[in-house]
């Protein structure tokens, strides 16, 4: 099953139609300290980051967009609430996308000021529904918070631009609840091409919130539903980005960076595999280059269970094994088994790196 939105592009980057599903992230700095917040951007892109969004609480906020574009190479987002002059200024400096609730912005003439400035610019509004903030009269119609709810207050915010004559729409319903999240992006998938930024806000601490988004998005996804993707965490924003390309890598539809994989501890295992799977994961989640690697703990099945895996090292009591594609390549001493792989990955990813 796929859905096939309509393209926009925001920046450089495309979005939507054939277009891989794109990776964004959210700055937590405050936008105004110019330095830490390029320089957060910056980790952002050598991350794999392709969209960025910046908090825009003032006026000084908005001014600082242009100086921090000027410094980054990826498009920047401006996250408007309530003060139409904020998105007026934040456009005018440079932003290359608006994040707005029209619905939140006030008298039409505002939303209508804000619209115009876009359409001469070119440059695309994502309408942001949250389940936390869904209009009163909404909630009085469906008895609180549900899907039906907030796909309405998106359909009633795209109608406002539409009569503007404006089209250049993202749309976001993000919940704190997977299933709630899910209804409503399914529900408006069916209702509307603009393409979907997918993500469950509000998802809670690293680990809590890397489950929920693995599942919600990755539903969504499985269901050609997404065209860009947050995943929201309570943590280092970098590691929002390598998450997204984890479920994204997951599902086969980008490959970028070393898919990892280990075995479960058992009473077979004679090494500390823990340890030695976490220190390898550590080593490599700066690796552009798609490849498999293993860490196995038991050196007479380890190398036949992983034998998609590119490389690995299977464990064993003193001595452990080094492998590629299931055929063991050499015996290793226990100490340098970490070391032997990622020596061993460094070479194959120069050779993949050389041109042909």
């Amino acid at each position: 099953m796929s859905r096939k939105s309509r393209v926009i592009r925001i920046g450089n980057v495309s979005i939507g139609g054939d277009n891989p599903v794109v990776v964004q992230s959210m700055t937590n700095t405050d936008t105004r300290d110019i330095d830490a917040t390029v320089e957060q951007i910056q980790r952002l892109e050598q991350a794999g980051c392709e969209l960025v969004r910046v908090a825009v609480v003032d006026e000084e906020a908005a001014r600082s967009i242009g100086k921090i574009k000027r410094r980054i190479n990826i498009p920047l987002i401006a996250d408007i609430h309530f003060d139409y002059r904020l998105a007026l200024k934040s456009v005018e400096a440079g932003a290359d996308g608006l994040r707005i609730n029209p619905g939140n912005i006030g008298e039409p003439w505002k939303v209508q000021a804000v619209v115009k400035c876009c359409q001469e610019r070119k440059t695309p509004i994502r309408i942001g529904v949250n389940a936390g903030s869904l209009d009163k009269k909404l909630l009085d119609r469906y008895n609180g918070v549900c899907a039906e709810a907030m796909v309405e207050s998106g359909l009633e915010n795209i109608k406002i631009l539409e009569d503007m004559g404006f089209e250049l729409i993202k749309v976001s319903l993000k919940a704190s609840s997977v299933i709630l999240s899910v209804q409503a992006y399914r529900m408006m998938a069916a209702r509307v091409d603009y393409p979907l930024h997918v993500g469950i806000t509000e998802a809670g601490t690293r680990e809590r919130a890397l489950i929920k988004s693995a599942l919600g998005i990755g539903m969504l996804l499985n269901e050609g539903i997404g065209d860009t993707i947050r995943v929201s965490l309570t943590a280092d924003p970098v590691d929002e980005v390598w998450a997204a390309y984890e479920i994204l890598r997951s599902l086969g539809l980008r490959r970028r960076g070393i898919e990892l994989i280990s075995c479960p501890t058992c009473g077979r295992c004679e090494i500390d595999l823990i340890k030695t799977a976490e220190e390898v994961d550590r080593q490599i989640r700066h690796i552009e280059e798609p490849l498999k690697v293993a860490v196995m703990g038991c050196v007479v099945n380890g190398p036949g269970e992983a034998r998609e895996a590119d490389v690995g090292i299977a464990g064993g009591r003193g001595v452990g094994l080094l492998f590629k594609h299931g055929e063991i390549i050499r015996k290793v001493a226990e100490e340098e088994l970490v070391k032997t792989l990622l020596d061993e990955i460094e070479k194959i990813t120069e050779k993949r790196r050389e041109p042909i």
